[in-house]
């Protein structure tokens, strides 16, 4: 089965090249593509992809031409995917790419079909940061868990892995963080077997160059409400 590791990407010009020589080391024995779309960067991120990767055998570059946000991004990478198993890897180096192995396991072995990661499983190191941040992650996910009948810990946690038959099967709306839940009510309105991983996390601060804010948080509140009740 092939891979597609999607990689959406803006103003990480520090951080890219790292993780995708992670990713590529990680997956050395797997038939395997990396997607990585810019969300029209403006920190030299945009040339840098231009420059290494662009005619390179292994990737699809993709440029957004304006900053559309993390859900358009990843939805223009899924569409270009052409792996039979999508991972969603983010472009910072908060996540560890070893840990998609144990996910893409479970898919492969067919006991799953989709599978989140979690970084409040398992006993990887999680960097013990940003209270509100996991205050507001802990109401937004049991929020999701009302409406799509679940038991998930982190529905905001980067990593998903799932089948191209079924992300294609839906049709997301959301342009930024509210695909998160989007993505988790959908999924689960399938009925398809849902699993959730335990995940190393090494998580950045805002001065770090973390984007996620309290905006993107009552977007994602608002999404579950639209999504689990009348979608």
């Amino acid at each position: 089965m092939k891979i597609s590791i999607i990689i959406p990407c803006f103003n990480e010009i520090n951080t890219i090249e790292k993780i995708n020589k992670k990713v590529q080391d990680t997956f050395l024995n797997y038939d395997f593509e990396i997607v990585i779309i810019d969300d029209c960067s403006n920190d030299g991120s945009k040339d840098l992809l231009k420059k290494k990767f662009l005619d390179s055998d292994l990737h699809k570059i993709i440029f957004n031409n304006k900053n559309y946000g993390k859900g358009y991004s990843l939805n223009e990478g899924f569409k270009k995917a052409d792996g039979d198993i999508i991972c969603i890897q983010d472009a910072d180096l908060e996540y560890d790419p070893k840990d998609l192995l144990k996910m893409i396991d479970l898919i492969i072995e067919d006991k799953a079909d989709v599978v989140f990661g979690s970084r409040f499983r398992g006993d990887g190191p999680v960097r013990a940061n940003l209270f509100l941040n996991r205050l507001a992650n802990f109401f937004i996910t049991s929020l999701t868990n009302v409406f799509a009948n679940l038991s998930l810990t982190d529905i905001e946690c980067c990593y998903k892995v799932f089948k191209k038959t079924d992300i294609t099967s839906i049709n997301i709306q959301e342009n930024r963080f509210g695909i998160e839940p989007e993505l988790t009510i959908k999924f689960a309105k399938l009925n398809l077997r849902i699993f959730e991983v335990g995940i190393s996390y090494f998580g950045r601060t805002k001065s770090e160059g973390k984007k996620i804010g309290f905006i993107d948080g009552i977007r994602a509140i608002y999404c579950i409400f639209k999504y689990g009740i009348f979608k």
